[in-house]
């Protein structure tokens, strides 16, 4: 049976997925939103295969433990950065220290993210999910792209979802001033937001030895929405954890998109866990998309080149 473009995927996530051994030893990964769910799982995997970590999170008391293990267990060299990507000034401090820090980066895995069932305003009064999972992960990824060029070849991975398909852009209304905000919308918008920069990115980055790639990492048991309050936690906790899978499968993908030689040269594509997908025909739009690079690139506070 041919199925629906825009149902493929279903049926993607239930295709059996590819996997590598690769080594990545000597090799530096840079990963946010890494101290639970998918982005621990996904660093466990990173210090396997040998690389070294730097873990960019929001809470430091919560990454020195992890830190500890993965010191003690695979001995690799791991940095704790502390920064909270609702805060622009947190990036740019973030990317600051590890562009003073590193004369290389190798991986740079995004995968922090939030869902919020509230409508809720960051200090620069943007919608909170549009900033955290879209305009601070854009800011971040610029600032280190001239290292990870410095660095070639090099990737970039930033951890997108099928949550994409429940929402376009609306460029003069981000913030949902004028329309009904739902969690849904929100995090649609942003995670479409996030998929027409990649685009935009790999453009840029052709020839460069930098690729860029959009993973959705399945659905696996993480804390995203644990900010959100206690109706919808103990739906989570109760109901709806009961039909995810382990964050080991998410990670496994990542990993794969991280490190194996198959994948040296591929470049600008969202990836279903590690099927190559085709996104929601708005997130294709690259008129829009264009339109929305430019504007991420006024909200972060960057200038054109």
């Amino acid at each position: 049976m041919k199925w629906p473009e825009e149902l493929n995927f279903m049926k993607n996530s239930r295709l059996p997925q590819k996997e590598t051994s690769a080594s990545m030893k000597g090799l530096l990964s840079v990963v946010s939103g890494s101290t639970s769910g998918v982005g621990l799982a996904t660093l466990k995997l990173l210090a396997s295969a040998g690389s070294d970590l730097v873990i960019v999170c929001r809470n430091k008391e919560k990454a020195l433990p992890i830190q500890e293990e993965l010191i003690q267990t695979y001995h690799v060299h791991v940095d704790i950065v502390v920064a909270d990507f609702s805060s622009f000034e947190d990036v740019r401090k973030a990317a600051e220290y590890i562009l003073q820090t590193y004369p290389k980066i190798d991986v740079l895995i995004n995968s922090v993210g939030i869902h919020s069932t509230k409508k809720l305003f960051n200090e620069d009064g943007i919608e909170l999910c549009f900033v955290v999972n879209h305009l601070s992960t854009f800011l971040f990824t610029k600032l280190l792209i001239p290292r990870l060029k410095e660095s070639a070849p090099s990737r970039i991975i930033q951890i997108n979802s099928e949550g994409h398909r429940f929402s376009n852009v609306k460029l003069n209304d981000v913030n949902f001033k004028h329309r009904i905000y739902t969690g849904l919308k929100g995090y649609g918008q942003s995670k479409t937001a996030q998929l027409m920069t990649v685009w935009e990115l790999n453009d840029q980055l052709k020839g460069s030895g930098v690729t860029i790639n959009a993973c959705h990492p399945g659905a696996v048991k993480t804390a995203i929405g644990s900010n959100n309050g206690p109706l919808y936690r103990w739906y989570f906790k109760h109901v709806t954890s009961h039909f995810l899978k382990d964050p080991i499968i998410s990670a496994k993908a990542i990993y794969y998109l991280a490190a194996d030689p198959e994948l040296k040269d591929v470049s600008g594509r969202f990836y279903n866990l590690t099927i190559d997908e085709v996104p929601a025909k708005h997130a294709r739009d690259r008129i829009l998309g264009k339109q929305v690079y430019d504007q991420s690139m006024k909200l972060v506070g960057l200038n054109h080149d």
